[in-house]
């Protein structure tokens, strides 16, 4: 195999990207993801939320061409069905999932439908959300905790990746209801707005129903799923996209049964006395679109955005709100001379610190011997001025004793002399002499 030589250039990022002029041969990588895909099968979970008798078991049948769920007589709940038993006004929604394995061309789809029958049929709906969301929520804890386990070599990843709301044909727009469950899970699921029973309005009807949904979308500011182009669409792929985008939200007719045309053929649809309603017509209904757009072109678009979004959005929350701290450091690349600046700067302003505290702890040191040689200063001086105050009170003291006694400087007699003058010496000297005499 010969290798050629590549073309280098540096994009804006700083990284070098580089085109060979020869086969390599890892742009083989996408038929080895396929092999492996089809080897593995997929998975796909999607959610059905509406009122009872809007048709949602019945566009799920027609959407996959199978029975996922069997028909309401054979004594089995379909999707929508209210709980046995449930009386008028006190309904609550429940969650039921019904799974199934469809292969198609040797691709295997593990598919599952989420339903919630109740939703909407009760006197008071004002929570009538609240299970839902708290449903599609346990199940990002359920994919979280798996994720956190030592052994994660078989994750069930039963997240739900697309929910098609059935919104009621009353032609005025949306309801309160329908309002508030799209405002509190649009951030948590990839909404799929569906106008159930479109072959009870006419097309115009359609249009001008379809124009107040979306304007109630937008001015709720509602984030629904639209399907978006990139650099590596082609231009049949970015017609498509925008061909599927200006049909939502869908309006679409289900039916299980085959009805036959005026020409002899036939097809799946609805007959009417004035003529046949066909599912797969698109001039008929947005059936096809919707089925492309979940399907065919957009079923791993939706799985990725649940998984790269909406889960690591919710991941990132719940996991803030448990005390976990992200360390931005680990997601560097390696560079040493970057690493050795930074540990330069590092050890500079540790080294600034560690002499900031010296000098700190320096000037401490100082203004507490300041204060002591003070404080010993000021003792020094007191005692000082109490011995001073001492003295100075018996001097005080003698100078009264004078007074009081008459005695003056001049009257006070002067101190003997060590050495006596010559007449003081002549009486002691006869003294003696007398002393002698008396001996004899």
């Amino acid at each position: 195999m010969r290798v050629g030589t590549s073309m280098q250039t540096t994009g804006a990022s700083g990284a070098i990207k580089k085109k060979m002029t020869g086969y390599v041969g890892f742009s083989n990588y996408p038929n080895q993801e396929h092999r492996r895909s089809i080897k593995r099968g997929f998975s796909f979970t999607l959610m059905v939320a509406g009122e009872s008798g809007l048709g949602k078991s019945t566009l799920i049948n027609t959407l996959f061409e199978s029975r996922v769920y069997p028909p309401k007589d054979d004594g089995v709940t379909g999707l929508g069905a209210a709980p046995a038993g449930a009386a008028e006004g006190t309904k609550t929604v429940e969650i039921t999932s019904v799974s199934a394995e469809i292969v198609e061309n040797n691709v295997k789809l593990r598919l599952s439908v989420v339903d919630t029958p109740g939703f909407g049929d009760s006197i008071n709906n004002d929570q009538a959300w609240k299970p839902i969301l708290e449903n599609i929520e346990s199940r990002f804890d359920a994919y979280l905790a798996q994720e956190n386990r030592v052994n994660r070599s078989k994750i069930v990843d039963n997240r739900v990746n697309a929910l098609l709301y059935f919104i009621k044909p009353t032609g005025h727009g949306l309801r309160a209801i329908d309002i508030e469950f799209m405002k509190n899970l649009h951030n948590k699921v990839n909404l799929v707005p569906v106008i159930a029973r479109a072959d009870t309005m006419t097309p115009r009807e359609v249009e001008q129903f379809k124009a107040r949904v979306l304007a109630d979308i937008n001015y709720h500011g509602i984030q629904i799923f639209r399907p978006v182009s990139d650099q590596f669409d082609d231009p049949e792929t970015i017609a498509d996209n925008k061909a599927i985008a200006s049909k939502i939200p869908f309006a679409v007719v289900g039916s299980e049964r085959l009805v036959e045309r005026a020409d002899g053929t036939r097809v799946r649809g609805r007959q009417y006395p004035w003529g046949v309603i066909e599912v797969e017509n698109e001039a008929h209904n947005d059936f096809v679109s919707l089925r492309q757009m979940l399907l065919r072109t957009h079923m791993e678009e939706l799985r990725d955005a649940t998984d790269v979004s909406l889960y690591e959005t919710y991941r990132t929350q719940k996991l803030l709100a448990l005390g976990h701290v992200q360390d931005n450091s680990v997601f560097r690349e390696f560079n040493p001379k970057q690493q050795l600046e930074e540990e330069e700067r590092v050890h500079a302003a540790k080294m600034q610190k560690l002499e900031a505290e010296m000098a700190a702890v320096f000037k401490q040191k100082v203004q507490e011997k300041e204060g002591k040689l003070k404080q010993s200063e000021e003792e020094l001086y007191s005692r000082h001025k109490d011995m001073k105050a001492v003295l100075e009170r018996q001097r005080a003291e003698l100078e009264d004793k004078k007074r009081r006694l008459g005695i003056s400087d001049a009257a006070m007699p002067a101190p003997m002399s060590a050495h006596p003058t010559h007449e003081n010496a002549q009486p002691a000297v006869q003294s003696k002499d007398k002393k002698k005499n008396r001996f004899f």
